[in-house]
């Protein structure tokens, strides 16, 4: 066991040390020249295709047209259009960085350090971007669920990220609707919520379902992938140092996009509680998420609803529905906390056994890999064997597989993908 210990830790280190080679001298300014073969690789997996099916089969269930619309073209248009990115030429993109930095909500001392300088984190590269529809530059479906050696970096990864969170979340909201149920007047969740704003006892249920599947959505310009199989860096936005509410870059951009599009209040809100719950003590983050979002999608929060200002000029989130009859929330050194927004936070928290995984599954396959002809130092090790493995199987399952069958069950499920003609 020492041994194999030892040799797992050399393995992953030498595989880190050649794939973050590549990274380090990327041109994040163009699309990924690794795109293209991350289509190619998320097409063929029955795994990735089985997530995104998913995630269209609930999104027809959206009961709010407009929702439901936004949703269905973002999961199904291979020609979806960026709409917070249309007319935002060079001046524009100059413009409202300078607001991003004068409102603390990005770090100046990042143009130094990320490749391409903060304009380039900020706006990451689209196709047809001087058009009325600039695109995606990639699939949706190809997209990573984070960065490239954290959870689900692989292509795929992102619809099996919003499928396992969207599963997390209807799981949540069942237990919240069973367990909250009026058990004195004999009435069950059912009775109490019919599915629409009918009764005191309402969590939307399209909130729910968008929620995640919007959160992620701008991974497919953040994380594009490289030649070398690896993918682009992400800058923090949204705060600095300093004030301590900077997140991934597309957390903020997600975001942008849902206002310039001007999606409900609530679901907008719900969709930026998914790093922070806006809890007291912490209402503060997704505030500053919102203003950022707001800067980038043109879009005043406040006159859209998506913010309030206090008596001293402070923000906050807004009163919606009846928040406000009655009692003063904010006032009283409280937050405007709607279940929604809970129970997003809640349905992306899987990132506490998945980030592990993608470490314990990145040395679990190197230490396979020479069975199959491949080795870590490959120039070809992560698009034609790590990424697609990763695709098809996942992280977590082949970390679940080692703990309950060893190494000899984890290789027996890259020998029927092998079979398979996978990689």
């Amino acid at each position: 066991m020492a041994l194999r210990s030892r040799i797992l830790v050399t393995l992953a280190a030498s595989a880190l040390a050649v794939l973050t080679v590549g990274a380090h001298a990327a041109d994040q300014t163009v699309p990924g020249a690794g795109n293209a073969r991350a289509n190619d690789i998320a097409a063929a997996s029955p795994r990735v295709q089985e997530a995104h099916a998913f995630l269209v089969s609930q999104a027809r269930l959206i009961k709010n047209r407009a929702l439901r619309e936004a949703t269905l073209d973002l999961l199904q248009n291979r020609n979806f259009c960026v709409m917070s990115r249309v007319g935002v030429d060079a001046a524009k993109k100059a413009a409202l960085l300078d607001l991003l930095k004068n409102a603390g909500l990005v770090n100046p001392a990042g143009d130094a350090a990320f490749p391409g300088g903060l304009l380039t984190g900020v706006f990451p590269p689209v196709l047809n971007e001087t058009t009325d529809c600039p695109h995606l530059p990639m699939n949706f479906d190809a997209a990573p669920g984070s960065s490239f050696s954290s959870h689900h970096g692989y292509p795929g990864g992102l619809p099996i990220h919003e499928a396992n969170n969207l599963r997390a979340g209807l799981g949540l909201v069942d237990g919240y609707r069973n367990n909250y149920h009026a058990v004195e007047s004999g009435h069950g969740h059912d009775d109490e919520e019919p599915g629409w704003m009918s009764s005191p006892f309402f969590i939307d249920q399209d909130v729910i379902i968008a929620a995640p599947i919007w959160h992620d959505w701008a991974k497919t310009m953040v994380f594009q992938w490289l030649a070398d199989g690896t993918g682009f860096k992400e800058l923090n936005i949204g705060g600095t140092p300093a004030n301590l509410s900077a997140t991934g870059g597309h957390h903020i951009i997600s975001i942008a996009e849902s206002m310039k599009r001007a999606l409900p209040p609530v679901f907008v809100i719900a969709q930026a509680s998914a790093h922070s719950n806006p809890t007291l003590g912490n209402e503060f983050k997704v505030v500053a998420w919102l203003r950022a979002a707001g800067i980038l999608a043109q879009v005043d929060p406040v006159a859209g609803g998506y913010l309030v200002k206090d008596a001293q000029g402070i923000f906050h989130l807004p009163a919606l529905r009846k928040l406000a009859d009655g009692f003063d929330l904010v006032g009283t050194g409280r937050t405007n906390l709607l279940a929604e927004y809970t129970i997003h936070n809640l349905s992306d928290a899987d990132f506490t056994f998945s980030i592990p995984a993608a470490d314990d599954a990145a040395a679990l396959i190197a230490v396979l890999a020479p069975n199959y002809g491949f080795s870590p130092n490959d120039g070809n090790y992560n698009t034609n064997f790590r990424n697609p493995i990763f695709a098809n199987i996942s992280q977590e399952r082949i970390v679940i597989l080692y703990g309950n069958g060893g190494l000899a069950a984890v290789r027996a499920e890259l020998d029927a993908l092998r079979a398979r003609h996978r990689f």
